[in-house]
């Protein structure tokens, strides 16, 4: 099933089955507890981030074309950061280039969201999937100035500003994609593929990251986890390509849609 979370033409907010016609179907319930349709039609004035995050734990580095691209060695563990809840953008909503904290280096990254759908603590490999409720896109939005030179050593400066983590367009159910690690996922920027990759790239793949994410630790439902950019990042690049006002960018996963967001400047 594909989940939205909409905001009605009545002004209130709810989940929605999106059927292949492109049409909407008023669900009611709880996203963890279980959705069940009402048979009802319902029409979107806009379309939400799929859910309300727990937490966004967001892994580095994790694709093997990614790390040679940036000349670094293959990482022995997941590499994790983190962003804020409030960095999250809904589908069509702006991307917002930093100015009161200024940076000119804001780079786009394609990554495939995994939705936790219940209580994770220690679990094996071989259960990890059973713990996901679905799967979206989201765009790891980077300020690479920040993140590389402004953050005392840490990322999480230049990833967690506003709008940095657009999420969606869609929860598409874990029963519909068996296989996480095998799906075509790029980024167009403007029109032009900028990225153009697969999931089977992934150095630690999404059973072997809920393992890792998971030991000694208690992820909630509603926790999202970024698993990491394939090549063809901005700063990768010679020369370089970071979002300009005005710049277009789309996300787009096999199996799960496309994610568009305007670029434009902080107003400070």
């Amino acid at each position: 099933m594909k989940i939205v979370r909409i905001q009605s033409v009545d002004g209130d907010v709810c989940f929605a089955s999106q059927k292949a016609d492109g049409s909407l179907e008023r669900l009611q319930g709880s996203l963890f507890d279980g959705l069940t349709s009402t048979g009802k039609t319902v029409v979107a004035a806009k379309i939400l981030a799929p859910l309300e995050p727990a937490a966004i734990l967001c892994i580095g580095l994790n694709y093997r074309k990614h790390a040679e691209e940036g000349k670094q060695a293959l990482p022995p563990h997941p590499v994790l950061f983190m962003k804020t809840a409030t960095a999250l953008q809904n589908p069509g909503d702006p991307i917002v280039l930093p100015r009161k904290l200024h940076s000119d280096k804001v780079d786009y990254e394609c990554e495939l969201a995994v939705i936790i759908g219940k209580r994770c603590h220690n679990v094996s490999r071989a259960d990890a999937l059973s713990h996901v409720l679905g799967y979206a896109c989201a765009n790891d939005v980077s300020a690479r100035d920040w993140q590389k030179d402004g953050g005392g050593g840490q990322w999480c400066r230049g990833k967690t500003f506003a709008t940095f983590c657009p999420l969606g367009p869609c929860l598409v159910t874990a029963d519909e994609i068996p296989n996480p690690n095998s799906l075509q996922i790029r980024t167009i920027l403007n029109g032009n593929t900028m990225q153009d990759w697969n999931t089977n790239d992934m150095i630690f793949d999404v059973p072997t990251l809920i393992e890792f994410l998971s030991a000694s630790t208690i992820l909630a439902p509603g926790t999202v986890i970024l698993t990491g950019t394939p090549h063809g990042v901005g700063a990768a690049r010679t020369p370089p390509v970071f979002l300009q006002p005005g710049d277009e960018v789309t996300i787009e996963i096999e199996g799960i849609g496309r994610l568009t967001n305007p670029v434009v400047e902080e107003v400070v």
